[in-house]
Parts: structure tokens; sequence; C-alpha cells
């Protein structure tokens, strides 16, 4: 993808907009608030988590700043996906909406009945899908909670209408990842800028002390929604975990990887300017994620908006 076409696309997406009979589908304009505790865990209303296209030509994303957190991982060739997780705020569009992998089972677990949003998946998947702990809610089955959006191509143009699946948020009860919130941890070293690269994608978090929040750039240009808002959370969260090969693979052969999101590892954490080198662990797949110092003590995340980036432990 050029950088003369992604531009291309980006004026396209918002000049049109993602439109429907509705008028054009904007982000929710409200801010992000603390989920509760991770030993809470709470029946009801599940979380909603949408897989959403991240590749070039799929930008600028819509609805991706009103999550209350953003998972990015490896798919094919080395480009990545993100799965967005709302709880506190529902926008009014979310999308492109993409299909689901392998992975995106083990790590929907730690949320209690979550309904997962995508859109389809290679037809050996689709009983793993079915038969998991989860609410799946693809085009087929929910059809009227989709459109296609104008200003771009198939498959980059279909769109989540989030209240046609859930009349109300189910608030920040139903975030049962085992994140904490509070004052940052003793230590750190200050940090700026970080970049994350898959084999084909890149990820830059830069701190802005005006804001108080990291600004994304990915595959370096910056990460704006469809109606020009920046996305910027508040925490980032560099998650070290093993990246294998799956039994599935893509249309044109190649392998889809799988992340393993169970098990312990190292991670660091970015927040208020400064990077903490800590320890994660999920001892099964029901446990929420649990993030700790070199000596055992819990690590609270700023409030607002948190990334995690699964990527392979460095050799």
């Amino acid at each position: 993808m050029t950088v003369a076409l992604l531009a291309a696309t980006a004026t396209a997406a918002l000049a049109a907009g993602c439109t429907d009979q509705h008028g054009p589908a904007q982000d929710g304009r409200g801010r992000t608030q603390a989920p509760r505790q991770p030993e809470q865990i709470v029946s009801g209303t599940p979380v909603l988590a949408v897989k959403i296209d991240n590749s070039p030509a799929a930008r600028p994303q819509t609805g991706l700043d009103s999550a209350d957190v953003v998972y990015a991982e490896q798919v094919e060739g080395g480009l990545s996906r993100l799965m967005a997780v709302y709880a506190s705020t529902l926008p009014r569009a979310v999308g492109p909406v993409r299909s689901a992998r392998e992975s995106d089972l083990e790590l929907l677990r730690q949320f209690h009945n979550p309904t997962l949003a995508f859109s389809g998946a290679q037809h050996k998947l689709l009983p793993l899908i079915n038969s998991a702990p989860l609410q799946a809610e693809p085009p087929e089955k929910a059809s009227g909670a989709y459109f296609r959006g104008t200003g771009r191509p198939a498959p980059h143009n279909l769109f989540l209408r989030p209240a046609r699946l859930m009349p109300s948020p189910p608030g920040t009860k139903a975030l049962t990842t085992g994140f904490r919130y509070g004052a940052a941890p003793a230590g750190g070293r200050p940090e700026n800028t970080r970049t994350i690269r898959f084999p084909a994608a890149g990820f830059t978090f830069t701190w802005s002390a005006g804001l108080h929040r990291y600004l994304v750039a990915m595959d370096g240009s910056p990460t704006m929604t469809a109606d020009g808002k920046r996305v910027a959370p508040a925490t980032v969260v560099v998650q070290y975990v093993q990246v294998r090969q799956s039994a599935f693979h893509d249309r044109l052969g190649n392998n889809t990887p799988y992340t393993e999101t169970v098990g312990s590892g190292k991670a660091q954490l970015l927040r208020d300017g400064r990077v903490y080198d800590v320890n994660w662990q999920r001892r099964k797949a029901t446990d929420g994620t649990q993030f700790t110092t070199k000596d055992g003590r819990p690590v609270n995340f700023a409030k607002g908006q948190v990334w995690v980036l699964l990527t392979k432990a460095p050799r």
C-alpha cells in the first residue's frame, strides 16, 4: 500500500463518512472510565468485543477512540488486526469489521460471556467459535446490526451499529480483565516514544504531556478516527507472548498465527511518560491477566483507554 493510496483512502473516508439511512456514523464522545477491580466478576450484560480491520486501506477507523481496551495481534503475513472492547461507551458505529481468529477465543475467556462482533471466519474455525463461551454476532446472524459504508471498497467497508446488539453500555463492571487502576508504581524510567514492530506492521506511541495521553501512530502515520479524532490511550502495555503456528491458513495458504495469552512472561508498561518493566501472568483462560512488579506487587494502570500490544517475546 503506497503512501499516496493511504492518504487518498483516509481523505475519502473523512469526506464521505460511514453513511447509512441515519446519516454519518460518528464515534461516541464520552470519556472512558476506569474498570472495577479484577476480583469482581459480574453477570448480566457482557462487554462488546469487535474485530477491527487494521490494514492501511481500512484507515481511518470508526469508533476506536471509544473502546475501553484495544488489543493488537499479529495475523497472516505479519500484518496486524485489532480487537476493541467496549463497556463504558457504545459509539454509534464501529469498524471496519473483519474476521475472527482462533486466538480471539482464548483472549476473550477473561471476560464474562462477551459478545463478539466479527465479519466471519474460515469454515473450519466456525464450530470452535459457536461452541465457545461467548455470544457470536456475525452479519449472517445479526444482519440489522451491520451496514456497508461509502468511500472505500469491500472488504474494508463493513461497519457495526453496537446499539443493535445491546441497548446500552454494560458499564465498567463488565470489564473483568484483571487490570488495576490507580497511582503509578514506584521507579520506572522516562521514555516519551516507543515503537513496537510486527513483521509487517508498526505502532508508535508518543507521550503528550498536555493531553496526558499517548498519541498513536501506525505504520508511520497518525492514528485518527473517521471523524478526525486522534486516538490517544492513557496506558500502553507491551505484552511479550508466544506466537506460534495454528492449524488454520488463509486463502493464499499463509498460516494463521496463534497468540498465546495464557501463561506468564515479561511486559513493559507505559504510562505518564515513563516505562516500567513488569511481569504478566494468566494461570488459566478464565482468569484475568495480572501485571506485577519484579517484587510481586500489583501494577496500576492510568485511568482511560488501554492498548495492549501482543507481540513476540524478544530472544
